[in-house]
């Protein structure tokens, strides 16, 4: 089990999920360093840090405010995901030694347990582990990059996207398939697994953008 630690950058990313801190709004650093009991140096590191994700815009001179990702890019985003992480699964379906299977099934079994607690932050860092470990599976190091970078970008939608209803039990019944596939050998099913469980559409992008819309409410009100 990984123990969470506090992350300055963690924190601004949930209020920003959270509409505690909405589109336009100027991050402070004096008022973060005073309010979390730093330095202005990791206030500084994670505005780098979150302007690199696109979740805030840094300008010279005139400091960081919060960015107004909208519900189209974030869908296309999400997209291109599900196809990177779906070759990902692929290839490593051909590529898997046992060992490599043996490994796969730990991480599962760890996001089982992360799942049982109910805790969708420490079921985030397992989910990522797990996921980290197929893109190592695959093989490919470009695509790996990519994937990386895309990353950044949607790390905060995903994690508020698992603190939906449900969607914690629904993602490990995935990652079970995931799994099977990757054991089985079955490169086609295991990209189609992969790429179902990235995509989100329908209700779960419905559910995201009420999630994203209601907690902004909230924080006016």
């Amino acid at each position: 089990m990984k123990k969470l630690k506090f992350s300055v950058h963690d924190a601004l990313e949930d209020r920003i999920l959270t509409g505690q801190l909405l589109p336009g709004a100027r991050v402070d650093e004096v008022t973060l360093a005073e309010e979390f009991g730093v330095s202005r140096t990791p206030i500084r590191q994670a505005i780098f840090q979150l302007a690199a994700t696109g979740l805030l815009e840094h300008f010279p001179r005139r400091g960081a405010f919060v960015a107004d990702v909208g519900p189209q890019l974030l869908s296309e985003m999400f997209q291109v995901m599900a196809e990177l992480e779906g070759l990902c699964a692929s290839n490593a379906a051909r590529r898997a030694s046992a060992s490599d299977i043996e490994a796969l099934e730990i991480s599962h079994s760890l996001c089982a347990e992360a799942a049982q607690t109910g805790d969708s932050d420490r079921y985030y860092y397992e989910n990522e582990a797990f996921h980290d470990l197929i893109r190592t599976i695959s093989g490919n190091t470009f695509l790996q990059k990519e994937i990386d970078r895309l990353q950044k970008r949607l790390k905060a939608y995903r994690r508020l996207q698992l603190r939906a209803r449900d969607r914690m039990k629904t993602s490990l019944v995935e990652h079970a398939t995931i799994v099977e596939t990757i054991k089985s050998g079955d490169e086609a099913a295991a990209n189609a697994a992969m790429r179902a469980h990235i995509t989100i559409q329908g209700d779960r992008f419905a559910d995201l953008l009420a999630n994203l819309s209601r907690t902004n409410t909230a924080s006016v009100k």
